[in-house]
């Protein structure tokens, strides 16, 4: 098995290229082999005499990169079946070169005799000519595949191969994301060698004013954190601050008991603006869910129980878990199979059987929400009527227990037969695939249009609704009953 040697040509530059690797390269006995012609060191040593092969041609053939560096390896490797050989490759070559990191592959499955020299990095070139000290925090992307996710904008972040214009816009579009159009981001071509240049533009114009090339790197400075109030670790942050001893005294004061109700009022306001198809209010509302989402979670992290991490990791972790069709081999062709699914995965998790079929109805449901769920869980044992005429006889029969006891005058039972009532509506609707609340927030909302309605027509009077008696209340309950007829 022969040697491939790999040697870096820095940033481009001659002068930066170490001795020993110079020296090395102009050894006459040996193939050299070069990832790219396209590089001015290259172009100095070539006047100077030195032979070598590129694989310049690789990357006319090859749509994708990752396929022209599998393919350079590739070919890498089947030379080294014959000879030693040097590869030559831009920059540092344990500094943004797939390629080299292919061929670790390689060695490791002992398939090459792998020696990796050195090389000037042109990484150090730009911190002197960014003037920046990476020990503040630094971050180093590939801009052909950046992931918006990945990118932490509190560090320098400096974005290498942005080759062309096509990879300069899609950096572009990718950042404007999170970052104003005019946030200055400083463009750096040939960092440390005398053909450099440095150019600090608006993030708007970064495909437009400025030429790039193979030795482009794109740098953002480090954002301020006022300026990433959209970012998850900011409202961590915030929420921090407020449970703190210099924070807010009523933030401070708050348990999971005392925040219980506001979590219910802001789901309910949340619900609310869905049915108003109100997309500005949905994201105020899901807003203030999550805040309730996130004090409950440092509540649990001041108390040393758990952290929002741990809240985190573990939707996360059940997420990947149920749904195997997606995340693993196992197959559902439509919803009712994922739902099947996802309960026979929710029995496994839990190990032991449950003490009830209804243990999973939170008792803490509103009434109407929680009878339909009841009732879906017994039906899925048998216990349900077949079709919906006994529920309607059994509605009748409720209703009728519920006016002998208003005729006693039995306030106590009256209540109870009038939740039976209630109950056997909500099994009756169910029947019909009738979701109770929302049946019944659909009517309250019909009741809300027209009794406004009705006092927006006393106000044009000059007077309010309690100035009518109940004949002209009935009248103007069904002018406003005609007046929004279609559309409620």
């Amino acid at each position: 098995m022969n040697k491939i040697t790999v040697v870096g040509l820095g940033a481009g530059d001659l002068n930066q290229l170490p001795l020993g690797i110079y020296r090395l390269l102009q050894n006459e006995n040996q193939e050299i082999f070069v990832r790219t012609s396209d590089h001015p060191v290259l172009q100095e040593l070539k006047k100077e005499g030195l032979h070598f092969e590129s694989f310049d041609h690789v990357y006319e053939e090859k749509a994708q990169f990752e396929d022209v560096y599998k393919e350079i390896v590739r070919q890498l490797v089947e030379a080294a079946e014959y000879q030693d050989m040097v590869y030559v490759v831009p920059g540092h070559p344990m500094l943004a070169e797939k390629t080299v990191q292919l061929l670790i592959e390689k060695r490791k499955q002992g398939k090459v005799d792998l020696r990796i020299e050195g090389g000037h990095s042109y990484l150090d070139a730009a911190f002197s000519s960014l003037e920046i000290d990476p020990i503040e925090g630094l971050q180093f992307l590939d801009a052909t595949d950046l992931k918006r996710e990945e990118i932490q904008f509190r560090n320098h972040t400096i974005l290498c191969q942005v080759s062309d214009a096509g990879v300069a816009s899609e950096v572009k579009l990718t950042l404007l994301e999170d970052l104003p159009p005019e946030y200055p981001v400083t463009v750096v071509t040939a960092a440390g060698s005398k053909g450099e240049k440095l150019a600090t533009v608006p993030l708007a114009d970064l495909d437009r004013s400025i030429k790039v090339n193979n030795l482009t790197s794109v740098y953002v400075p480090p954002v301020e954190k006022q300026k990433l109030n959209h970012q998850f670790a900011r409202l961590r942050e915030i929420i921090r601050i407020l449970r703190s001893p210099e924070g807010c005294p009523w933030d401070r004061k708050q348990t999971h008991e005392s925040l219980r109700k506001y979590l219910i009022e802001e789901a309910y306001e949340f619900i609310d603006a869905v049915n108003r198809q109100d997309d500005e209010h949905m994201v105020e509302e899901l807003g203030d869910v999550l805040l309730q989402v996130m004090l409950h979670s440092q509540i649990g992290e001041d108390e040393g129980f758990f952290t929002v991490d741990d809240v985190i990791v573990s939707i996360t972790e059940k997420m990947i878990r149920r749904h195997p069709h997606v995340f693993d081999e196992a197959t559902a062709e439509n919803a009712e199979e994922v739902v099947t699914n996802w309960e026979t995965i929710k029995m496994e998790e839990k190990g032991t059987k449950p003490v009830s079929i209804l243990e999973s109805v939170p008792a803490s449901f509103p009434g109407l929400l929680q009878a339909e769920e009841l009732q879906k869980k017994a039906a899925k044992v048998g216990f349900d009527w077949d079709s919906p005429e006994p529920v309607i006889e059994k509605v009748k029969e409720e209703w009728e227990e519920f006016q002998e006891a208003r005729l006693n005058k039995d306030q106590e039972e009256m209540e109870k037969e009038f939740g039976d009532w209630l109950f056997a509506i909500a099994n009756l609707g169910r029947h019909y695939g009738i979701n109770s609340e929302n049946a019944l927030q659909r009517t309250n909302q019909k009741f809300r249009t027209r009794l406004f309605s009705m006092e927006q027509t006393a106000e044009t009077g000059g007077k309010t609704l309690a100035d009518y008696d109940l004949d002209e209340l009935e009248q103007l309950w069904v002018d406003a009953k005609l007046k929004h007829k279609g559309a409620e």
